[in-house]
This record gives structure tokens, sequence and C-alpha cells, in this order.
């Protein structure tokens, strides 16, 4: 690989800079300008399954500028300065926001798969089971679809409907809970910045592979080996499909996927003039 010089040198450059106060500022208008505004956003501009009814394709783009918390914004922000103002200083402006775009978009269409490949069909599920209702399909449907991160009470409530499975009262209360619950883990919604920045990271670790990070202070490693070990991660945890984890490992792979494709197809296309 061709050793490089940046373009330029900016603490805080203009692409990194300019996401950093849309981010701040959408935020502040999720959480500051009422639960109306609130929710109205997340409707329209999060990004949600194509099996909902709430699904645009703008979404792919415009999810990207939301974040869940202060805690989830900060952490992506910090990231997408440390890590991707190298890149921008040295590839230049345009051509960060062209790659920044582009894994955000490829992070939301590999969540968007994922999503469907992990929940089917679930309007055609859970008709099946609202008309052949019983405490064993609704136990299947319950642990395919995770109800109990929505529903805590769930495990006491099928023990109960075991001890009487005939129990009219527990069909209709399972039909009603499915019914409840099916739109709302249909309708879910996926917000932050995260997938195209671990585009970003992945794109360092290749660019820069024998940088050193310091975590903490304590002790370096090279930027290869932290990326490899941190895909590995997000690996596992997405193939554990842990119930209360409400993290985004696919978009988080995709948009990976997509930065390493990207730089990869760049580098190979173009050597003079990539650095």
């Amino acid at each position: 690989m061709n050793e490089f010089r940046p373009r330029s040198f900016q603490i805080l450059p203009i692409a990194i800079k300019n996401l950093l106060i849309i981010c701040v500022l959408v935020l502040m208008a999720q959480q500051y300008l009422g639960d109306g505004v609130s929710a109205w956003m997340e409707r329209n501009f999060a990004l949600h399954y194509w099996v909902s009814p709430l699904f645009r394709p703008w979404q792919l783009f415009t999810y990207l500028f939301m974040h869940g918390s202060w805690l989830h914004l900060i952490s992506n922000m910090f990231a997408l300065w440390m890590f991707g103002s190298i890149l921008e200083n040295n590839w230049g402006t345009k051509r960060f926001l062209l790659f920044y775009f582009i894994c955000g978009i490829g992070a939301g269409i590999c969540q968007m798969a994922y999503g469907q490949f992990l929940m089917g069909n679930i309007n055609v599920d859970s008709q099946a089971v609202l008309q052949n209702m019983n405490v064993d399909n609704f136990i299947s449907f319950a642990s395919k679809y995770h109800l109990g991160r929505l529903n805590p009470g769930i495990v006491e409530f099928v023990q109960s409907w075991q001890v009487h499975p005939q129990s009219l009262d527990y069909v209709h209360a399972g039909r009603d809970m499915i019914q409840t619950v099916t739109p709302i883990i249909r309708d879910e919604a996926s917000v932050g910045a995260s997938g195209a920045i671990f585009g970003i990271l992945v794109a360092f670790g290749y660019l820069f592979p024998n940088m050193y990070l310091y975590f903490y202070f304590l002790f370096p490693i090279k930027a290869k080996w932290f990326v490899t070990g941190y895909i590995l991660y997000e690996l596992f945890l997405g193939v554990q499909n842990n119930a209360g984890d409400n993290v985004a490992h696919a978009a988080h792979l995709g948009g990976g996927l997509f930065g390493f494709l990207l730089v990869y197809w760049w580098n190979k296309k173009d050597r003079t003039n990539f650095y």
C-alpha cells in the first residue's frame, strides 16, 4: 500500500463539523420539542422495516441524523471525529461525505434485510396464531419475536396458561397480547450513525493498519487488530440474537462491509489519486 500525505490538516474538518452540528440539533428537537414532535420525527425519519406501513425510502438517509439518547450521540460523534477527521483530511470533503453516506445507506439496507430474515412475515405468523390460538402456538410466536422484552410478565402468563390450557380467558388474553405487540414489533425503528461510523472505522483500519490506538491511555493496539476484533465481537452478538439487545449489529456489520468494499475498490481503481 502506498504511503500518502494528507491534503490538509484540520482538527475539525468541515464535513465532520457539520455532521456534528446537524446531529446535535436533531437530537435536541427529539428531546426538547415535546412528545408529539418526537413521535412525528420517529414515524417519518427513523428507519422502519420495509414490511412496516411506516417505511419511506428517504428514511435510509434521514435515520443517520437521529439518535436514541445523548450517550448514543456522544459515543457516535466522538468516533466520527476521532477516525473520520483523519479520513476527511486525506480524502477531501466530497469523497469523505460520499463514503459516509454510502456506508450509512448500506448499513440501513443490511439492517432491514436482517430484520426481514429474523422476523419473517410477522403479519402472516400472527394471523396464523390468532386463527389457531393455544398455549403451544403462543409460546412459539412469543419465542420467535421476543415478546418478553415488550411484556416482562409474559413468563408468568404462559406458566399460568399451561396450568389451565383449555381456559378461554387465557386464549382471549393471548389473542389480545399478540394483536397489541405485532404492530409494535413490525413498526420498530432504527436510528443513529453507527453503521456509517463502522464503515469509517473499517476504512481507517484498512488504510492505517499499523497505527497504534491507545485505550484509556493504558495499552496500545494496532488498528488492524482492533477493527478485526470489533468485527468478530459484533458478529458474535448478532448471531446470539439476545432478546434484551437493542443494538443494530447488522447495521454495524453492513456499514463495515460497504466501507471495506468501497475503499478497496477505490484503491484498486486508482492507486495514484486515491491517496
